[in-house]
C-alpha cells in the first residue's frame, strides 16, 4: 500500500497496527513537526534536528505501544496528544535533567478535570523509556493532618473543605522537596531533618514521601503511610494551585468589583483576598520547582463537568460519590478561594512563572501548546 497521502495521524494509526516506519513518513512527520511554530519553540525543535526528534520519538512510540498499557490506541486525539505533547515533553525533561545534574522538580499546575494526573502517570511511563526515574507528588499529599485542620476549620469556619491555601504542611513540603533534590548530589546528609522524613538504613538514604487517603474520616482524609523512596531523577509534583504566586492588591481589587461567578458577596470577595494573602506562605516551596507547566481549559467553567462525570463515573464502578448539588459546591467553594479567570490567566501571562502552557479543550483534547514569553 502506497502511504506516502497518508496524514500524520493516519500514519501513526498504521504504527499501531503493526506496520513500520518508511523513510517517506519519517520525512512527513518532520515536516509536521515544524507546522506549529509555537509548538515547535517550546520543545526545540528546529529544521536542524526535526528529523532527529521524529526518529527519536518513534523509538519510543513503539516501545509504549508494544507492551501492555490499555492506551486507547483507537483514539486519534490520545495518539494526536501522545506525539505532540507527551513524547516531546519527556524528552525535554530528560535533556533538562541530565543539563541540570541533580534532580529536576517539574511542577504542574492546572484546575480540575484537566489531566494532570494523567499527563504525571504518562511521562513516568516515557520517562522509564529514557532511564529516568520518576516520582509523582501531589500538593494534595501535603494536607494537614485530620486532626490539624479540625482545628484550623475551628478558627476560620470558612475552611469548609480541604483544598484551599492554609490548608496545607508547607513546611513538610519544603523539607520533601530539599531533600529530593540533594538525593542525587550528595548533600542530603546536610538537609536539617524537621521533619523526621529522613531514614537512614546502613548507608542507604529512604527519603518518606507522604500520602494522603482521601477517603478516611468519612471522606474528610488524612496522612497514610508514606511512600519510601532512595530518590529520583525527576519529581512531578502537581496541584490545583501548584506555583500559583498573590495577585497584587490593585489587581485583585479591580477584578473583585467586577467578579464572575460564583463570587457574589461581600464575604465572598473577603474570603478571595484572605486566600491571595495566604499565596505568599506557599512562595518558599514554590521556590524549589525548578520548572512550571499549566493546563488550562478554553472555559474554566467546564471543569464542573468535569467533575460531575467523574463523579458518575466512580458511582457507576460502585464507589461512592457526590450528588450534583454537592459538586456544584465543592467546585464553586474552590472558585471562590482562587478564581481561575484570575490566577491561571496570571500565571500564564506572567512569563518568568511558567514555562509551558497547554490549552485543554471542552472534550478534553489538547489545544495550543506553546512557551509565554
Amino acid at each position: 500500500m502506497d502511504r506516502s497521502h497518508l496524514n500524520p495521524i493516519e500514519i501513526l494509526a498504521r504504527w499501531t497496527t503493526g506496520d513500520r516506519p518508511i523513510a517517506r513518513e519519517l520525512e512527513l512527520l518532520a515536516v509536521w513537526e515544524l507546522a506549529d511554530e509555537a509548538r515547535s519553540f517550546a520543545f526545540g525543535i528546529t529544521a536542524e534536528n526535526a528529523s532527529a526528534v521524529v526518529e527519536t520519538k518513534s523509538d519510543l512510540f513503539f516501545s509504549l505501544i508494544e507492551e501492555q498499557h490499555n492506551f486507547p490506541l483507537n483514539s486519534s486525539a490520545f495518539l494526536e496528544t501522545l506525539w505532540n505533547f507527551w513524547l516531546p515533553l519527556a524528552l525535554q525533561l530528560s535533556a533538562e535533567k541530565q543539563s541540570l545534574g541533580r534532580t529536576l522538580i517539574q511542577g504542574i499546575l492546572g484546575v480540575q478535570g484537566t489531566g494532570k494526573t494523567t499527563l504525571a502517570k504518562i511521562l513516568k511511563l516515557i520517562l522509564g523509556k529514557l532511564g529516568c526515574s520518576t516520582i509523582g507528588i501531589s500538593l494534595d499529599d501535603l494536607y494537614k493532618t485530620y486532626a490539624d485542620r479540625q482545628q484550623l476549620q475551628k478558627q476560620d469556619p470558612r475552611l469548609i473543605w480541604r483544598g484551599p491555601p492554609g490548608t496545607h504542611d508547607l513546611d513538610l513540603g519544603v523539607a520533601v522537596l530539599d531533600k529530593l533534590r540533594c538525593s542525587q548530589t550528595g548533600e542530603l546528609a546536610s538537609v536539617e531533618n524537621s521533619q523526621s522524613g529522613l531514614i537512614k538504613n546502613g548507608e542507604t538514604t529512604r527519603i518518606e514521601i507522604p500520602r494522603f487517603d482521601k477517603s478516611a474520616w468519612g471522606g474528610s482524609g488524612d496522612r497514610t503511610t508514606p511512600e519510601i523512596v532512595s530518590g529520583a531523577d525527576i519529581v512531578l509534583f502537581e496541584g490545583w494551585f501548584a506555583g500559583v504566586r498573590p495577585i497584587e492588591e490593585a489587581r485583585l481589587n479591580a477584578f473583585l468589583e467586577n467578579a464572575p461567578f460564583p463570587i457574589a458577596t461581600e464575604g465572598d470577595r473577603q474570603f478571595a483576598r484572605d486566600m491571595n494573602a495566604k499565596l505568599s506562605d506557599y512562595l518558599p516551596l514554590w521556590e524549589r520547582l525548578d520548572k512550571l507547566i499549566v493546563l488550562y481549559p478554553q472555559d474554566y467553567r467546564i471543569s464542573q463537568v468535569w467533575r460531575s462525570q467523574a463523579e458518575q463515573e466512580a458511582i457507576a464502578a460502585g464507589k461512592s460519590g457526590m450528588t450534583e448539588d454537592e459538586i456544584n459546591r465543592f467546585v464553586e467553594y474552590f472558585w471562590k478561594a482562587l478564581h481561575p479567570e484570575l490566577f491561571i490567566k496570571a500565571a500564564i501571562e506572567r512569563n518568568n512563572w511558567v514555562d509551558l502552557a497547554v490549552e485543554i479543550k471542552s472534550d478534553r483534547t489538547v489545544g495550543k501548546i506553546y512557551q509565554p514569553r
